[in-house]
């Protein structure tokens, strides 16, 4: 999908454990990719089925994000709301995991959201700009628009995550 980036670790290991780069800003810059660190958030989440999303936040305070699931797993999930880009409305998702250190880089423009596939699990937000209250929009997360495909059904949804309207663009 345009300008959404699936980020594999390269780990090396030794005895010791491992270790990986997370951020390169000169790497990131090169690929087009927003280098800004405004915010970071943790986001824990008790029980499995728990959904969070579809969030974005709506213009000028746009934000891309770099989403990492650091304990647990979760099924991650950005929608293009970009209404020029060749993929508007398309969404992809992909499982992020402790295990398997994926992260997912989303730009701005994007809905983002998870379902958590693992009770205790957290993840952890680099974001490009700081959180602006009156900018806060969201789509639903079974908003047919979409037709998202999530690998179970929620659980837990906060009522304001299923008051979001029908998508209208």
């Amino acid at each position: 999908m345009a300008g959404l980036v699936v980020i594999d670790l390269e780990r090396a290991a030794d005895e010791r454990g491992s270790f990986a780069r997370s951020f390169d800003a000169a790497e990131w810059e090169a690929r087009g990719m927003a280098t800004c660190v405004a915010q970071c958030n943790l986001s824990w989440n008790a029980v499995r089925g728990t959904l969070r999303g579809m969030h974005f936040q709506a213009p000028p305070h746009e934000e891309a994000k770099l989403i990492r699931c650091s304990r647990g797993s979760i099924y991650d999930v950005a929608i293009d709301l970009r209404p020029s880009s060749r993929t508007f409305r398309a969404w992809h998702g992909e499982e992020l995991s402790a295990d398997n250190g994926r992260m997912l880089f989303v730009p701005e423009g994007f809905a983002h959201g998870f379902l958590t596939l693992s009770d205790d699990s957290e993840v952890v937000y680099q974001m490009s700009s700081s959180y602006e209250p009156s900018a806060a929009r969201g789509v639903r997360w079974n908003d047919p628009a979409f037709g998202i495909k999530w690998p179970e059904s929620p659980a837990m949804v906060s009522s304001r995550d299923q008051s979001f309207p029908d998508f209208r663009w």
